[in-house]
């Protein structure tokens, strides 16, 4: 028993080679699904953004003046919040976020009730389910994002599909109930009279169990607005992604804009879901005929064909050369350098894509062959782990910034010049960004290295969380040891300065690289070029299609 309690169960190891199994036997399966999923998806988004925003606006405000029975609550407060959207310049990221809520929900949906409904006639089958059901529930949002990338890669599929995940178990939970609660008279008295089960769920179970079905399809809908963000992580876009980048580099007002729009599509969704949730009596009161509701229905149908058809028929008319996607972290720098690139593909005809990715999947969306290339590489030490994992599937094209550096940063104002001597600054903490980054990892080698640094402790948090940290430090005059490295406009704002790092842990001079994926030399010659060519010196950028 001792020697079975001293060694690791590798439950780690068996999930990482089962996911691996999945991925490699089903991965055409997978791939079939991503492609689907994405043009779906895309073909939502495109008809969503082919109506002109302003009258988009009317129209669902026109929407929530009949859904709320006529009152002009929620239709002020429809007309008033998305036209405050789309003065902030969000109504594109709006239109991708209502695609993935949408998708999302429906698939819920759609799986969800028929399993609810096979938990409230079997009892073997609610024994089953329900624990599954409680693990999706209660596993964090951020662990379906493990297997969602390594299933169907990084965009808005596989923020689908956690979304599905986290989102499905209250439709199925309140579908069983709903049936559940059904009077036992009322299920005897069909019985009786020879109903047969399917008569039984179509025309008394699910009639009666609909206000309690579409509880669930309201939290379920609100569940997959709440992954909004976190699918951000993966490459989804929306709204999601502002607030990511806001937080990831500290621009409050940005991520206060975002979130106030998260808001307000939320309240809409939960006000138009709930005013569809209506007692008979409430339906016999409507002034509305069975007659106008064809009509209207009819109406809307053929609007949605006509946006359709349109969107294909005008939606593909371009000049452009070819899509170019890029991937990039969050880092001031990589923005820069990303969008530079990405600003002379353009010119030169090119439609370009950049995603804002966590490092390590942005390693491997370029590996897989995802996105096209980054020039966000930190090489040798920042991204060691990643290359040493991806180098033999991607193309190394050399560095585009030579010098970059990381190190233990302190205020000029403090009394300290070497890591060595460092005894109680800043209650024993360095400031550190996001878990796992490689200058993370070096200061946390650096605090096991130095005999004065054995209970100092490194707390992580975000590159923007620590940039606001040392702001506020510096305002007044406080003690505050970070994680830092150059460039960095940090180092232009303060006057700070690097601690002497006498036993190298924080590692030598860095260079950051372009990196892209195999075969883009005889896809995209041009564009190949362009990547190799360009270089930044300190000071300025260069970059050539010549």
């Amino acid at each position: 028993m001792d020697n079975f309690l001293q060694h690791t169960i590798p439950v780690a190891d068996w999930v990482e080679n089962f996911t691996d199994w999945l991925t490699g036997t089903f991965s055409g399966l997978f791939s079939a699904l991503q492609s689907f999923g994405q043009f779906i998806m895309d073909a939502i988004t495109n008809v969503l953004l082919f109506v002109p925003p302003l009258l988009m606006i009317v129209l669902l405000t026109a929407a929530a003046f009949f859904v709320s029975r006529k009152k002009f609550g929620l239709p002020a407060f429809t007309f008033v919040g998305l036209l405050f959207i789309y003065n902030q310049g969000l109504w594109t990221d709006l239109m991708n976020t209502v695609t993935l809520v949408l998708l999302s929900s429906l698939v819920s949906i759609i799986i969800g009730i028929p399993l609810g409904i096979l938990m409230a006639k079997s009892e073997k089958a609610q024994s089953i389910v329900t624990p599954i059901l409680d693990f999706m529930q209660t596993m964090p949002g951020f662990v379906y994002l493990i297997p969602a990338v390594a299933f169907f890669g990084i965009g808005m599929v596989p923020g689908v599909f956690a979304s599905v995940i986290f989102a499905l178990p209250p439709t199925v939970r309140m579908t069983n109930l709903g049936i559940r609660q059904i009077s036992r008279e009322l299920v005897e008295a069909s019985d009786s009279f020879g109903g047969t089960g399917w008569q039984k769920l179509i025309k008394l179970e699910l009639p009666l169990a609909k206000s309690t079905i579409l509880a669930g399809v309201n939290q379920t809908t609100m569940l997959a607005l709440s992954m909004v963000v976190i699918a951000s992580m993966i490459g989804a876009p929306g709204l999601g992604r502002g607030v990511l980048s806001a937080l990831q580099r500290a621009q409050v007002g940005n991520g206060f804009v975002s979130g106030v729009s998260l808001v307000i599509l939320a309240i809409i969704m939960d006000r138009f879901t709930q005013n569809l949730n209506r007692s008979a009596h409430q339906k016999a009161a409507s002034k509305t005929s069975r007659k106008q509701k064809r009509l209207f229905g009819g109406i809307a149908a053929a609007a949605v064909v006509a946006l359709i058809g349109a969107s294909f028929a005008f939606g593909n008319v371009s000049d452009s050369k070819g899509t170019v996607n890029l991937a990039y972290v969050e880092w001031d720098t990589e923005v820069a350098s990303t969008h530079v690139v990405a600003e002379v593909l353009s010119q030169m005809g090119y439609e370009v894509n950049t995603t804002p990715l966590d490092n390590a999947i942005m390693w491997e969306s370029v590996a897989k062959g995802e996105v096209d290339g980054m020039v966000a590489a930190w090489l040798p030490s920042t991204h060691q782990s990643q290359y040493e994992q991806y180098q033999d599937q991607v193309e190394n094209l050399g560095p585009n910034l030579e010098g970059a550096k990381l190190g233990i940063v302190v205020p000029s104002y403090m009394d300290v010049d070497s890591i060595a001597d460092l005894s109680d600054e800043a209650g024993k903490t360095i400031t550190g960004i996001e878990p796992g980054a490689g200058v993370v990892n070096a200061a946390e080698n650096t605090v096991a290295t130095y005999d004065n640094l054995s209970d100092w402790n490194v707390t992580t948090s975000s590159s923007g969380a620590m940039t606001v940290a040392l702001g506020q430090a510096i305002k007044n005059q406080d003690e505050i040891v970070i994680t830092g490295w150059s460039p960095h406009w940090m180092f232009a704002k303060y006057d700070l300065k690097y601690l002497d790092d006498p036993e190298g842990t924080m590692g030598e001079a860095e260079s950051i690289n372009t990196v892209v994926r195999q075969g883009l030399a005889d896809d995209m010659p041009e564009v190949y070029e362009v990547l190799d060519r360009f270089n930044w010196t300190h000071g300025r950028s260069h970059v050539s299609n010549q």
